[in-house]
């Protein structure tokens, strides 16, 4: 089910259908975008509102390489996110995410997304 909930998170996005982003995220979640540049929002009413607001969506999102740790009762998720964008740019980011099983089913309470780029001193991907 956790595999299933980070891959309809980018069907929803792609699909503009940010109104259905309480199938993704708490009511009270954290979506953390500093290490991508951006700010951080908190509840989902700030979420939904910066994703209708943000012009910075690609045309696809496609999660992968999804690592799943469980320490306690507290389920922790690392994944891979490649973004294909107008022109054929292509991006990638690391998505840290913190999940807890609702009534309705897995939900991410915290997310932090990462943009992943070379580093300008020695060239390699941070």
């Amino acid at each position: 089910m956790i595999h299933e909930l980070l891959a309809l998170y980018g069907h929803l996005i792609d699909d503009r259908e940010f109104w259905r982003l309480n199938e993704i995220f708490t009511v009270d979640a954290e979506f953390d975008l500093r290490l991508y540049g951006g700010t951080s929002y908190s509840g989902l009413d700030a979420i939904i509102k910066m994703m209708q607001e943000s012009d910075e969506h690609p045309l696809a999102h496609h999660t992968s390489n999804i690592v799943i740790s469980i320490d306690s009762e507290i389920v922790s998720v690392k994944s891979k996110g490649i973004g294909v964008g107008y022109k054929g740019r292509v991006g990638s980011v690391v998505y840290r995410d913190v999940l807890i099983n609702t009534d309705s089913g897995w939900r991410i309470q915290q997310r932090s997304v990462e943009l992943r780029q070379p580093d300008k001193r020695d060239g390699k991907l941070s």
